[in-house]
């Protein structure tokens, strides 16, 4: 965001102004919502301890043990909140935003550790059974702890999908299957109660089993985070079309999107401009796209290239027709752009982009280009096979 005082005019620079008090009131919004969380989770935690003590229930021991992972959960997006808000230093120039994927990760692991322990405990008892010892109390108090997870699930969700922060949304999820892992503790406690039925080792065991799915989905779902997914396609769309509004400019391509935390893009693409041009003209361009792309989206495009198109030559766009009728016949293309007949220098340029579903894209370039080459054997063709990194 810097980048856009060194060459963006005073009344410009508000957008920047907007992107910091966005990214500064998200942080807030994510540490008070934290709080919460870990204020009810300790809170119904020590209750549920104590319950589950005195009645010598496992589930609600294993319950109140859960509810601790959820407010360490909540403390360690705290602390990753304020690490990954850092500025960006000489070492890490483009933030400290992963910091918060990193927490993630943290908390997939406590939650994973939390569920393999409790599982081992619940094995035990079910190889030593014994007998739990139920109160209205209790049982008002695993009730009370039902609602009021599901209704700090829904909360804690909502504001983390309003934030876009993954810890807030999984944290909310979490607390959401809390809610039915605890009504099914009362219903346990119910079936004994009436049937004389103890079913507490075995729903300990299925308790803990879920949490260590839900904590294997959570780190499967992180480090797809830190390994770089393809960008959102909504985000990619929107881009491009804010770029289309510039009239000089014909297409969009090749967008490229580098995650760096949440809602932190740093990105790169091309553009379709006509072979007449000034450098002064494009260096206007490209300033004004910058800007306008970082204060609607909050990406900061790091490189806009360059792809002309023909307008002195009519004959090009009957080239292109031809070479576009041969791409037909390969359904693995997606697209073809940066099309150019350069008559001086007798080229042709421009670039495919070939489908990850392809069997051997090489081998379906290799027959693209063999078709071009003999339609026109008096030009040097210059095809480069391009990535689909945002959509198709």
């Amino acid at each position: 965001m810097r980048r856009l005082q060194e060459f963006c005019e005073p009344e410009t620079a508000g957008g920047e102004q907007e992107v910091l008090q966005a990214a500064q009131s998200r942080g807030k919004t994510i540490i008070r919502t934290s709080i919460i969380g870990i204020l009810a989770n300790v809170s119904l935690s020590a209750f549920k301890a104590v319950i589950g003590l005195v009645s010598g229930s496992i589930a609600i021991v294993l319950d109140a043990v859960n509810n601790i992972s959820d407010a360490a959960s909540s403390l360690i997006t705290i602390i990753g909140t304020k690490l990954a808000a850092k500025e960006p230093d000489r070492k890490h120039p483009f933030g400290h935003g992963r910091i918060e994927y990193l927490s993630a990760m943290i908390i997939a692991v406590l939650v994973l550790y939390a569920g393999l322990t409790s599982f081992v405990e619940s094995v035990k008892k079910i190889l030593h059974p014994e007998t739990p010892d139920y109160s209205v109390l209790a049982l008002v108090i695993v009730g009370t702890a039902v609602f009021v997870k599901i209704i700090l699930g829904r909360y804690v969700k909502r504001v983390g999908e309003r934030v876009n922060s993954e810890s807030l949304i999984n944290s909310g999820k979490d607390a959401m299957l809390d809610s039915v892992i605890s009504a099914s503790t009362l219903v346990a406690a119910i079936l004994f109660l009436t049937t004389g039925v103890s079913l507490e080792a075995w729903l300990g065991a299925a308790i803990s089993l879920v949490i260590i799915k839900s904590g294997v989905d959570m780190l499967r779902e992180t480090i797809s985070q830190l390994l770089g997914e393809r960008a959102d396609v909504e985000l990619a769309h929107a881009i491009k079309e804010t770029v289309r509004t510039f009239p000089q400019v014909r297409g969009v391509y090749d967008l490229v999107l580098n995650n760096y935390g949440p809602d932190t893009f740093n990105g790169s693409l091309h553009i379709e401009v006509p072979d007449t041009c000034s450098a002064a003209e494009l260096d206007e361009l490209l300033r004004q796209i910058t800007i306008r792309v970082l204060q609607e989206h909050n990406v900061i495009l790091t490189a806009i290239g360059v792809y002309s198109y023909n307008t002195r030559h009519d004959h090009a766009f009957e080239m292109e027709e031809q070479i576009q009728g041969i791409l037909k016949g390969h359904s693995e293309v997606i697209q073809m752009h940066g099309f150019y007949v350069n008559e001086e220098r007798r080229t042709i340029r421009f670039d495919v982009v070939i489908s990850f579903d392809a069997k051997d894209r090489r081998a379906v370039y290799t027959e693209i280009y063999k078709e071009v080459t003999q339609m026109f054997p008096q030009y040097d063709v210059q095809i480069a096979m391009d990535t689909d990194f945002s959509e198709s």
